[in-house]
């Protein structure tokens, strides 16, 4: 029975190697260069007029009725609105609060640009702002809407609007709570107005868009709204270890809800072989994410939906998700209003849970979301929120927690290994007295266990209750951006990249091969004590490239487990005499 504490310590190096191959896959965009893409039908910009749109039965419109993405802007500058976009565009908007710095596009009123103003790309580059909007071809990523007109004429999100007043730069003040951006467009020949109005609140990063459609015609108008947003797949950064660059295997694609199916998602390889997404909604959202961050459409929740995906372009593949609304009508000098929600930020939980329900399942904790979400939400982010205010103090309060916790399943452990320990010299007088026989050695050893009452296994159980919880901390270290980039103390910066020095590692090496040493390891044969010694050293190596968030809590847990150890092996560690 002691041989399968090792193989169990064994395959535990062997689920963590294979951890480390299977993140190492993470999903690369397709491209034409390395994955054909099943080319779709470039649909064109033009309204589509009465074809196709179902009769006025309330029914929502299939999202294919409703007019296609514009096309793909040519290659530019770096700035956040490109000069060929520009160029192209009637006019843009700047729009700056305390947390985003927005360009609108007054072609459509389409988001074309956002910066996220309190979240650098590398902490080392404060100045380069995450961006998760941008006009230019490299990085293309809008967020659009519009208007069909199921007879005469609506503005579709290529239609031209102006900015009511001539602003064309607006910024939260101090004081300012709430910034308007008012856009209109007019249909003189019909008497159709449509005002369109971005507001945005201080600290937000949910966008609401305010859509009016005002009728000044003599006849009823009948039509249908749609919310899309296009992009090219982000491109992972190249930095350091695949493993330690978590936006080279974390989740990027889309993301949809509905209270009936609640979260789905799916990823940007698969947008068209998985088939054509026709569904309806009523209460839902529809989003592209990516690592850390993403931009929402989130519909009003009374008015049905039909959500939709396609793959477009015939170069760079274009990405689009798109929601479109059941018709309404508007009667002769009345104006109606429609209300969508854009969240264009961070995958703040709590912010998102308030906009709109699920949101926060955006974030992806793995398979074990179960442990890694309640440990998140009461008991580190309460002791950072409540008592530390530092994520590194949280983690190492987390790991005190989880110790008292396990302690009676530890403590029972750790006398086994006490006792295993103190028989030791008498499993070796056995193996000498019976030598090449393994069979007769092995059911004296049995014996001599069920006589002094040691479970040889009894060990390991804690090890394994280790491991989800080990990987559920490494997801969400990884996965939540309330500790990304976030400092400890001295040289520790950024809890979410590697111990630049490699200091924490070291101490990690150290505890886990002093650890290894205060194991038994009685009746192993000298190739099983050689692999047993190098597992603090293989695992301690690879550890060396971890966050150093997920190190810290390894080595509070081992220098606890440690310290727990020590004093219950004095305890109930008296040898006994050997056999004779």
């Amino acid at each position: 029975m002691n041989q399968t504490r090792t193989f169990l310590l064994i395959a535990w190096l062997a689920v963590a190697f294979l951890l480390f191959m299977e993140w190492n896959k993470g999903p690369a965009p397709a491209t034409p260069a390395d994955a054909p893409v099943a080319e779709l039908p470039e649909p064109t910009d033009a309204l589509p007029g009465d074809a196709g749109i179902p009769a006025g039965d309330g029914a929502v419109p299939d999202a294919s009725a409703a007019p296609a993405a514009a096309s793909l802007p040519a290659a530019a500058t770096d700035a956040p609105a490109s000069a060929s976009a520009a160029a192209a565009s009637p006019g843009l908007l700047r729009v700056r609060t305390d947390v985003l710095d927005l360009r609108v596009d007054l072609r459509g009123g389409n988001l074309v640009g956002a910066e996220l103003l309190h979240y650098p790309v590398d902490k080392d580059e404060p100045a380069r702002k995450v961006r998760l909007f941008d006009a230019d071809a490299a990085r293309f990523s809008v967020a659009q809407t519009g208007l069909v007109a199921q007879s005469g004429s609506a503005p579709n999100h290529e239609a031209v609007f102006r900015p009511e007043g001539g602003r064309t730069d607006f910024q939260l003040a101090d004081g300012q709570d709430v910034l308007e951006v008012p856009l209109l467009w007019t249909d003189p020949a019909s008497g159709l107005q449509v005002r369109k109005t971005w507001v945005l609140k201080r600290g937000a990063y949910a966008l609401t868009l305010r859509e009016e459609v005002i009728n000044d015609g003599e006849a009823a108008w009948r039509g249908y709204g749609y919310q899309q947003l296009q992009r090219i797949p982000p491109v992972a950064s190249s930095r350091g270890f695949t493993l330690t660059n978590p936006e080279a295997y974390s989740f990027t694609g889309a993301a949809w809800y509905s209270p009936a199916d609640k979260f789905e998602k799916r990823k940007y390889e698969d947008f068209v072989d998985d088939g054509p997404l026709n569904k309806d909604v009523t209460g839902g959202w529809i989003a592209l994410l990516q690592h850390h961050f993403l931009v929402a459409w989130v519909p009003a929740a009374t008015e049905p939906q039909r959500f939709s995906l396609a793959q477009l372009g015939n170069g760079q593949p274009r990405f689009l998700v798109r929601s479109v609304g059941a018709p309404f009508e508007v009667a002769p000098g009345t104006r109606t209003t429609r209300e969508a929600t854009l969240w264009v930020g961070p995958k703040l939980q709590e912010q998102m849970q308030a906009v709109a329900p699920g949101m926060k399942l955006t974030l992806d904790y793995g398979i074990f979301t179960f442990l890694a979400q309640p440990m998140f939400d009461f008991v580190l982010k309460p002791l950072h929120d409540h008592l530390t205010g530092n994520w590194g103090w949280a983690i190492i309060l987390t790991v005190l927690i989880i110790k008292l916790l396990l302690y009676p399943l530890s403590a029972k452990q750790y006398q086994s290994f006490a006792k295993m320990r103190a028989i030791q010299p008498r499993i070796e007088a056995l193996k000498e007295r019976y030598g090449d026989d393994k069979q007769k050695f092995q059911m004296a050893m049995m014996e001599l266990y069920k006589k002094e009452k040691i479970n040889p296994i009894g060990g390991c159980l804690p090890i394994l209750v280790t491991i989800p919880v080990f990987i559920a901390l490494y997801w969400m270290l990884l996965e939540s951006v309330e500790m990304r980039q976030a400092p400890w103390i001295g040289w520790i910066d950024n809890l979410t990249a590697p111990d630049p020095y490699f200091i924490l590692p070291v101490i990690n090496l150290a505890v886990m091969y002093l650890t290894q040493k205060m194991t038994p390891t009685p009746g192993m044969d000298p190739m099983q004590k050689k692999m047993m010694t190098a597992m603090p050293l293989v695992f301690g190596v690879m550890m060396a490239f971890f966050p150093s968030g997920l190190v810290l809590y390894w080595c509070t847990n081992g220098i606890l487990g440690l310290a727990q150890q020590w004093i219950i092996t004095k305890r109930h560690g008296t040898t006994p005499a050997p056999a004779k």
